[in-house]
């Protein structure tokens, strides 16, 4: 154990590895409510959020949302929203975890034009604020504080 990663792990965070894919996003793997997914990490997506389509495989409960999502080249997609869910990512987690749920076709098209896989959803700033993240580039490791609830 190096340096930083030593640091780190004093401070009660977590190390989580993140896969580099084709299209040089950072994938990682989650649970949410026990089932597993597939993941990008994006430090500019303000909110976590999953596919439409993934609603009833991760056992959410959708509420309707007055709120519209854009990003990625799409803009004014309709929402939906889940609260209090269980995140698991590695060995961290919260069980007071806030989706936003929309329409992610666009973002899997553009992943498997270039021959990376589909994911389920995006791992957003919510989480990486919440978990007081720390990225270490060079070896895509994503480091999240343990939460004290």
């Amino acid at each position: 154990m190096k340096g930083l990663e030593k640091i780190l792990k004093k401070k009660k965070y977590i190390k989580i590895k993140l896969k580099k894919i084709k299209t040089n996003h950072l994938e990682l793997k989650a649970k949410i409510n026990g089932v597993k997914g597939n993941f990008i990490l994006d430090t500019g997506a303000s909110n976590s959020c999953v596919g439409l389509d993934h609603i009833d495989y991760f056992k959410l409960d959708a509420k309707e949302s007055e709120t519209k999502a854009a990003g990625a080249g799409a803009t004014d997609m309709e929402t939906k929203q889940s609260e209090n869910n269980l995140l698991k990512i590695g060995d961290w987690k919260t069980n007071k975890f806030h989706l936003v749920l929309f329409n992610l076709s666009h973002v899997n098209t553009a992943l498997t034009q270039h021959n990376a896989k589909e994911v389920h959803g995006i791992i957003g700033a919510d989480i990486l604020q919440k978990g007081k993240a720390l990225i270490d580039y060079s070896k895509n490791v994503l480091y999240l504080k343990k939460t004290t609830k």
